[in-house]
């Protein structure tokens, strides 16, 4: 190769590392923002606070330099939160999150630190696990995909208004839940 192709080669290299650097370099950085302050989930008389649907509340923990819990607006991805959360702190592992997941409400994000071991979180209603809504308390219904704490609030508020569900269907009056939510929620909950 002559000495020219060599310089060649050599300037593309040097470019394409000063892109990458550029990339992500700045990815951390974009990844710092001004912490979300936690807000109230329940008004007195049992509501949501904020407009139910367009936001989900998520608790951020881990590496980042605000964790607790966020308030976003819907459509997010875990990247969202970690922002909303102050970003990460220099330890994290990012390599470890999808960060491209989308988020629910309830849903808790651990960031870890590099050279941690990422303790797997037992997933959500696995292995068939049926939570029965009609005994559950609101932390096991929060085991649900999709349940957080103001969904759960409500579900058990329901139940203790009116008394106990006598088919899945019934969490269709359960304010929050419609045809779609149900679906979700249909293979994960049993009405004894």
């Amino acid at each position: 190769m002559s000495p020219r192709m060599w310089k060649v080669v050599w300037l593309g290299a040097v470019a394409g590392i000063a892109v990458l650097w550029l990339q992500y370099g700045r990815s951390n950085s974009a990844v710092s923002a001004t912490p979300v302050e936690p807000v109230p989930v329940v008004t007195t008389d049992g509501a949501r606070s904020d407009n139910a649907g367009v936001s989900a509340l998520v608790h951020v923990s881990g590496a980042v330099a605000a964790p607790g819990v966020v308030r976003l607006d819907l459509p997010a991805i875990l990247a969202d939160a970690v922002i909303a959360a102050g970003g990460v702190t220099p330890e994290a592992d990012l390599g470890a999150v999808n960060l491209a997941m989308a988020v629910t409400d309830g849903q808790q994000i651990v960031v870890p630190a590099r050279g941690s071991e990422v303790a797997a979180a037992p997933p959500l209603g696995a292995a068939g696990e049926l939570i029965a809504i009609n005994s559950a308390t609101p932390e096991e219904l929060q085991r649900i995909p999709g349940v957080g704490p103001v969904l759960a609030h409500r579900i058990v508020q329901y139940r203790d208004d009116r008394g106990p569900f006598s088919v899945v269907e019934d969490l269709l009056d359960v304010p929050g839940i419609g045809e779609g939510r149900l679906a979700d929620l249909r293979n994960h909950v049993s009405v004894p």
